[in-house]
């Protein structure tokens, strides 16, 4: 079985990541032979779960984004490959075990894992990727890749723990909304840019200039999602839109939106997120509300805001193709919206 790239582009074409796909295509072909064995397990269960989420779909960005920039350095060993590898389970791990924390019922439009087989089965087989995601670190043998990853590891599960501090409180303000995604989304695409360079031996300005790129473009991304959410179709957001609005998510939208309401929108969104009354007809109202405010535009020019910095990271890097193909990313994440 083969891992299925989406090939998926901006609703007007406006940004692709066809440059990026180019580029990483041998490299890719060698990270999903390598899912294909450490996903693999005598223990029936694992390999079948794991699968039921990896062979899904998605657009692979992050340990893309590993690839092209090792290769961005000269770089021409194992290493990117296995730390490519170890980006996608630590991604995997997160979803399987998101799915479960947010009670999920759909994944990429099909049924999530947990659905299937239960929430205990879906975390264990999270954890199972987790560990041979670090045992594939230890191989290639660099204490600071290892060290980024790691770090962005407990990082993210910070910002698991920071998300519940924040579910359906309404009281949340942007910054902490922000601290969340950056944690929970952001941290491992920077780990994801900067580990290209580490293995590449890339100097430590190289390897900050990735490291911001990939946290930019991470928290664009991430506000992208948040607006396509209550704007977008299932096709561009890999899930049911309305799904952050029918789980009581308090999003970017949702904050603008509950802060510059009148009391008696705000009695709405309390009875909607607090309260679970998250119908078509709410989620259509919610919706009304957002625009009225401009909630989903000012979600969508921070995220270009964001997107911009990654740009600016990027500058003073030599133009070689994988720059051009990086720079394409963030073209692509905000064209999502356009």
């Amino acid at each position: 079985m083969g891992v299925v790239v989406n090939l998926e582009e901006g609703k007007r074409g406006a940004g692709s990541i066809k440059r990026l796909i180019e580029l990483t295509a041998d490299d890719m072909a060698r990270v999903n032979e390598l899912i294909l064995s450490k996903a693999g397990s005598d223990v029936e269960l694992i390999p079948e779960l794991a699968w039921h989420l990896i062979s899904s779909g998605g657009k692979r960005l992050r340990p893309m984004l590993t690839l092209a920039a090792a290769q961005m350095f000269g770089y021409s060993g194992e290493g990117h490959v296995k730390l490519a590898t170890s980006v996608e389970f630590m991604h995997t791990a997160t979803l399987l075990h998101d799915d479960v924390v947010d009670e999920s019922d759909l994944r990429r439009g099909r049924k999530t894992a947990r659905m299937i087989w239960g929430n205990q089965a879906s975390v264990l087989v999270g954890d199972f990727l987790l560990g041979q995601a670090f045992r594939m670190m230890v191989d290639v043998g660099s204490l600071e890749a290892l060290d980024v990853l790691s770090t962005a590891a407990a990082i993210i599960a910070e910002g698991e723990v920071m998300q519940l501090d924040v579910s359906k409180n309404l009281e949340t303000t942007e910054d902490e909304y922000l601290s969340v995604i950056k944690a929970k989304t952001a941290a491992l695409f920077s780990a994801a840019a900067e580990v290209g360079p580490i293995v590449a031996g890339a100097s430590r300005n190289d390897r900050a200039a990735l490291r911001s790129f990939g946290m930019n473009l991470g928290l664009a991304f991430q506000l992208v999602d948040d607006a396509l959410d209550y704007g977008g179709s299932t096709t561009d957001l890999g899930k049911n839109v309305g799904d952050d609005f029918r789980e009581g998510k308090v999003t970017l939208p949702v904050i603008l939106s509950y802060r510059r309401g009148s009391e008696e929108e705000r009695q709405f969104w309390k009875k909607a997120i607090e309260e679970n009354e998250t119908d078509q007809a709410a989620l259509d109202k919610a919706v009304r509300l957002m625009n009225k405010h401009g909630a989903i535009g000012d979600t969508i020019s921070r995220a270009r805001h964001f997107g911009e910095i990654a740009r600016d990271a990027l500058a003073p890097l030599k133009n070689e193709p994988q720059k051009v193909a990086l720079i394409d990313v963030i073209d692509f994440c905000i064209s999502r919206v356009a």
